[in-house]
């Protein structure tokens, strides 16, 4: 039996692991919340369907829940949630390879290309880096950023609450806006502190933070570390990317939610929470999944530019979901080269290579199939009748579930269970990424090599 585990590991790709680490600790979290009584105010569990659609938005750091988190769980059930949640924002592999680490060991290449495979844009970025250090550091940014915010946050909600009560309101919402989870431990989310803008702020830092992905961060620690150094470290292309994107979404979605709601989910707010609320809903919509308004009274312009954002997401290796803002940043450069008659894509005086636009293209139009066909999905199994139910509904939950958000205009609790199964797919396809996804249901060819192509004839387009 160990020799046939053993084979297997062998024989397995990264990306299949990464799937299989996520399924597994997926089935892992709905037993318990299936069959724990203490987890639950009324120590009644969960079925079946709900439990794995709750693990799963736990793992797969999306949100989206079918029952309160606030009143339905007791403070063991939200510790077990929040542990679910810690597991999927930092990946299991990372944490393995971390015990291995510590307990002196050395990463195997195989387990090596796999903590790699959580940091996607690693290998092709930065070769030279110690893949060792990069899991120490992703677990230290993780606890360390996530400690901050909880005791920024402590201070803001002690006043509010009882001692216990305001450290666990603080820790909980400092790991699940770090891990750009957004499950709460209030029932309206954050709408109860639309006008403090500490809280805000605070939660706003931790989910950008969460959302650069941790090779960025490890390139900023290196070259602050560097900063005195002849050789100082020169910023990748990558992150360079991510920084100038991620400002760019923030700063036109703030600008227009701000317009786009001034008179309407605002318009009771002073001018600068409006302002405020406006820059939140463009943070959290790229994936966090916070709420400090009421999705559901939004205006249409404010909801579809939120599905566009959820589509953007974050960048790669972060704990964010959605395209990655980079493939998106790479699919305009190609659309804007080809406008000017460029051959290869380029920006800032580097050129982009053909196979990551390639791979970028694929990743779109994977994605764009995956998402078509689970809204055509939910419009066939819902009932129109049904409450919390309509297109525009269904298109936002379907976004939300896969580019992992955990935003909704209200209709998650409302869905059929055939729904409920195909936003629990979702949720899983869009944490472990569409290539990854793609790669592990792929069949992997045994030792054949393709050295010939075929003759090559055109086709008109447009």
């Amino acid at each position: 039996m160990r020799l046939h585990q053993l084979a297997f590991w062998r024989r397995s790709t990264p990306s299949r692991l990464t799937a299989g680490t996520f399924l597994g600790l997926i089935a892992f979290g709905a037993l318990g919340l299936h069959t724990i009584p203490a987890l639950y105010v009324e120590g009644v569990p969960l079925g079946w369907i709900d439990a794995l659609f709750t693990a799963t938005s736990a793992i797969c750091v999306t949100g989206l829940i079918v029952v309160d988190t606030a009143t339905h769980f007791t403070r063991l059930g939200q510790v077990y949630l929040l542990v679910l949640i810690q597991l999927g924002g930092l990946g299991i592999i990372t944490l393995t390879s971390l015990l291995i680490l510590g307990l002196g060991g050395r990463l195997s290449v195989r387990t090596e290309s796999v903590t790699t495979s959580m940091v996607p844009s690693m290998s092709a970025v930065a070769p030279g880096l110690d893949t060792s250090r990069l899991v120490r550091d992703v677990v230290l940014f993780t606890l360390g950023f996530e400690l901050l915010g909880a005791l920024l946050l402590f201070a803001w909600f002690a006043p509010h609450f009882p001692l216990g009560e305001a450290a666990w309101h603080a820790f909980f919402h400092a790991v699940s806006a770090f891990c750009n989870a957004g499950f709460s431990t209030f029932s309206d989310s954050l709408i109860g502190w639309q006008q403090h803008a500490p809280v805000l702020v605070i939660l706003m830092a931790l989910i950008v933070i969460g959302g650069l992905g941790f090779l960025t961060l490890e390139e900023v620690t290196q070259r602050w570390r560097a900063r005195r150094s002849p050789d100082r470290l020169r910023l990748s292309l990558h992150s360079k990317l991510v920084f100038a994107a991620t400002g760019a979404a923030i700063v036109v979605g703030a600008v227009l939610f701000t317009i786009f709601e001034w008179r309407g989910a605002f318009a009771e707010l002073s001018p600068l929470a409006r302002v405020l609320g406006g820059t939140f809903m463009s943070v959290t919509a790229r994936t966090a999944g916070f709420n400090a308004i009421d999705y559901a009274q939004a205006s249409d312009a404010s909801n579809f530019l939120t599905i566009l954002l959820m589509t953007v997401g974050g960048a790669p290796g972060s704990t964010a979901g959605g395209l990655k803002i980079t493939t998106v940043v790479v699919i305009g450069l190609v659309a804007w080269a080809r406008m000017r008659g460029a051959t290869s894509v380029s920006v800032w005086a580097r050129t982009i290579p053909e196979e990551t636009v390639q791979r970028a293209i694929g990743v779109a139009v994977f994605a764009f199939t995956v998402v078509a066909i689970a809204i055509f999905l939910l419009t066939t199994t819902e009932t129109q009748e049904a409450p919390g139910v309509g297109f525009l509904r269904e298109v936002f939950e379907v976004v939300s579930a896969f580019n992992t958000v955990g935003l909704s205009l209200g209709s998650t609790g409302h869905l059929e269970t055939g729904s409920r199964v195909v936003i629990t797919v979702l949720m899983f396809i869009g944490r472990v990424g569409p290539l990854a996804f793609a790669a592990a249901l792929a069949l992997r060819a045994r030792g054949v090599r393709q050295s010939f192509s075929y003759a090559r004839e055109d086709v008109s387009i447009g």
